[in-house]
């Protein structure tokens, strides 16, 4: 997967997960493969974005399903998934959207947010990576 895909099946899920140190950063490959913060913003509504290929919609919404409905994920989901990625990118996609979804709810009850923007310390309200500053890393 590129990491374009990655960065932004990462965010789609830190978003789901409330994870803000995981919404706040953005990698610096990610950011050379072309993730801007324009395609970040399409991130709010995937179905709709310009910015994103069929295959980066279909890989998102089944990161939103697994994030969220794990249980709706069903054989008309991966044979979408087959239109756009072979066997082994499927099964690679899906476990980096496990990792993703476990890790980043581990980071979330551990609240790591001290060195990010302010927005990201503020938990009185939902946050999103499409609406804040964000930091580059690695």
């Amino acid at each position: 997967m590129s990491d374009r895909l990655v960065e932004l099946v990462r965010l789609r899920v830190a978003f789901h997960n409330q994870c803000r140190s995981c919404m706040a950063i953005r990698y610096k490959d990610a950011v050379a493969d072309g993730v801007t913060e324009a395609l970040v913003c399409s991130l709010e509504k995937p179905a709709d974005a310009a910015h994103l290929t069929p295959a980066e919609r279909i890989a998102i919404d089944f990161a939103d399903r697994f994030a969220t409905d794990h249980l709706s994920i069903s054989d008309a989901t991966y044979d979408e998934l087959r239109r756009h990625f072979t066997e082994g990118e499927i099964v690679e996609l899906g476990m980096t959207v496990a990792f993703f979804v476990g890790f980043g709810r581990l980071s979330t009850t551990l609240d790591m947010t001290e060195e990010l923007p302010a927005a990201f310390r503020d938990h009185t309200r939902t946050l999103t990576p499409w609406r804040e500053a964000s930091i580059q890393v690695r």
